[in-house]
C-alpha cells in the first residue's frame, strides 16, 4: 500500500470524526478524498460517498435516537420528499447528463469536471456557514409551529443536491430545521444526522442498479469512518462546538480552493 493510500484511509477516520463532533460536515470531504487521493472517477466517487456517509451517519443517529434528541415528525416531513428527489436524481438525472456537459468551439466542460466545480462551490458555501458559526434564529417558526409544507419543498431541493454531488447537505439542513421547524440547535443537528443517513442510503440505492462497486475498497474505508464517529462522539464532550465548526470551515475552504485551482489549471 502506497503512502498516498495510507493517507486516504487515515482520512476516513477524519470523516467520521467530523460527523461525530459536529453532527455533519464529513460528507464534503469524501468526494475529494476519493477523486484526488485514490483516483476514483468523479461520478463513482459520489456513489461511494453516499454509502460511506449513509452508514457513518446512521451510526451517529443511533446515539441521538437513544438520547431522544431526534424529532421524528420533522424528520418525516423533510425526508420523505427528499427521498424522492435523491432517488430520481441518482437513478435518472446523473446518468442522463451528457458528457461533455457543455461545449462551445474550443471550450469543453466534461461531466466529471462540472460535478467537481459544483461540489467546490457547495463546499465554499458550507465553509462560509461554518466560519460564521451563527446560530440561526427561529425565523418562520418563531411560534414553535413547524412549517411542514415549506420543509417538504426544501427537502426536495436538498435531495437534489445530495443526489447530484453525493454530499449529505447537513450545513443546509440544520438552519432549515431551526428556521422552519423551530427546533433548538442541538435537536436540529441530531435530526439532520438521521436525515443525512436516510438520504444517502436512498441515493445509493438509485446507483447500485447501474454501477459496479469495489466492496474490498469501500467497506474498509467505511469501517474506519465508523471508528472516527465513535471517537468524535466521545471527544464532543470536551470540544467547544463553535471553535470546531470554525476551524473545520477554514479547512473546507482551503480544500475547495485547491479543487478549483487544480481543475482550472488542468483545463487551461
Amino acid at each position: 500500500m502506497s503512502t498516498e493510500e495510507l493517507f486516504g484511509y487515515a482520512s476516513a477516520i477524519v470523516v467520521g470524526l467530523v460527523i461525530g463532533l459536529a453532527g455533519g460536515g464529513g460528507s464534503i470531504l469524501t468526494v475529494p478524498i476519493f477523486v484526488y487521493v485514490f483516483g476514483i472517477p468523479t461520478v463513482l466517487a459520489t456513489t461511494y460517498s453516499l454509502f460511506v456517509v449513509g452508514v457513518t451517519s446512521l451510526v451517529g443517529s443511533i446515539n441521538h435516537l437513544y438520547r431522544k434528541r431526534v424529532d421524528l415528525r420533522v424528520t418525516l416531513a423533510f425526508a420523505l420528499p427528499s427521498f424522492i428527489s435523491v432517488y430520481l436524481s441518482r437513478r435518472f438525472l446523473v446518468p442522463a447528463l451528457p458528457d461533455p456537459l457543455f461545449q462551445f468551439e474550443q471550450f469543453v466542460l466534461p461531466k466529471s469536471n462540472a460535478i467537481l466545480y459544483f461540489f467546490a462551490i457547495v463546499m465554499i458555501l458550507a465553509a462560509r456557514a461554518m466560519i460564521r458559526s451563527d446560530e440561526p434564529e427561529r425565523g418562520e417558526a418563531a411560534d414553535g409551529q413547524p412549517r411542514y409544507g415549506t420543509l417538504a419543498l426544501d427537502g426536495l431541493a436538498v435531495g437534489l443536491l445530495t443526489g447530484t454531488i453525493g454530499a449529505g447537505g447537513g450545513f443546509l439542513i440544520v438552519p432549515m430545521l431551526v428556521l422552519l421547524a423551530g427546533l433548538p440547535i442541538h435537536r436540529a443537528v441530531a435530526t439532520s444526522v438521521l436525515i443525512i443517513a436516510a438520504n444517502s442510503f436512498v441515493g445509493f440505492l438509485g446507483d447500485v442498479q447501474h454501477t459496479t462497486l469495489n466492496w474490498r475498497f469501500i467497506l474498509p474505508f467505511t469501517g474506519l469512518s465508523i471508528v472516527g464517529i465513535f471517537l468524535g462522539i466521545y471527544l464532543a464532550r470536551f470540544v467547544a462546538p463553535d471553535r470546531l465548526k470554525q476551524g473545520f470551515g477554514w479547512f473546507v475552504l482551503v480544500v475547495a480552493s485547491y479543487m478549483i485551482i487544480r481543475e482550472l489549471s488542468q483545463a487551461l
